[in-house]
């Protein structure tokens, strides 16, 4: 038998096993993550269904979610079956649910924790492939007043401007700071220069009457605190 007629396409599969069927008839969390991607994709290749090329996509990125959330058009048209359209369709319903987690975490609440901290920048830093810089500005009794973008860099770093900072904190009449940045590498111990910019950053609050309270850095779903670990 030939490979290509190997294949057995999802419209001859029974009804109650295709993705879109499944969803309509027993819901949304009956399906698997690769029977979601497989809705997305619409159609397979000559040789695999779009379930079966999902679960192929799936497993080279070790069926973590977040590590293909990071992945670019370029690549994921890589896999024999996944066009331009349709790459685009699947990093497109992975950011629509990045910016719903963003969403339930921008509500206005009071950090007492570091944790606290993570929940409000987590949306913003977990899934990105280039490094960024932002500020979480807080009022005198510790809650929300906006997170702001500082700089955005490359894989191994990005340009911190303190002026930058401070001139945000001012504008929204912030009374304390809280620095955040990801480590796309995955790698939570801080650099040298992390702790040398936190350094300064604090010494600055200090004379500002602005403190800085605390720096996280983030990498996917885990963080390390700088204040928690005595680095400042």
């Amino acid at each position: 038998m030939k490979k290509d007629d190997q294949k057995l396409g999802i419209k001859a599969w029974a009804e109650a096993d295709r993705p879109r069927e499944k969803l309509a008839t027993k819901g949304r969390k009956q399906l698997t993550d690769a029977e979601l991607i497989a809705i997305l994709v619409g159609s397979g290749n000559k040789t695999e269904t779009a379930v079966d090329l999902s679960k192929r996509i799936l497993k080279f990125y070790h069926n973590d979610l977040a590590r293909l959330a990071k992945v670019e058009i370029k690549e994921l048209s890589k896999f024999n079956g996944i066009g331009e359209a349709k790459a685009i369709a699947i990093i497109a319903a992975l950011e629509l649910g990045r910016r719903r987690k963003e969403a339930i975490a921008d509500r206005p609440r009071k950090i007492v924790s570091s944790q606290d901290a993570f929940a409000v920048m987590q949306g913003e830093l977990s899934d990105l492939p280039h490094e960024e810089f932002w500020v979480l500005l807080l009022n005198r009794a510790h809650f929300v007043i906006a997170t702001q973008l500082v700089s955005k860099g490359g894989f191994s770093g990005t340009v911190v401007d303190p002026k930058l900072i401070f001139k945000m904190a001012f504008e929204h009449n912030a009374s304390s700071i809280i620095l955040a940045h990801n480590h796309p590498s995955g790698n939570l111990k801080p650099s040298a220069s992390d702790i040398e910019i936190t350094k300064k950053l604090v010494a600055a609050g200090l004379v500002l009457d602005l403190p800085v309270i605390d720096h996280l850095i983030i990498a996917d779903n885990s963080f390390m605190s700088l204040a928690d670990e005595s680095y400042m």
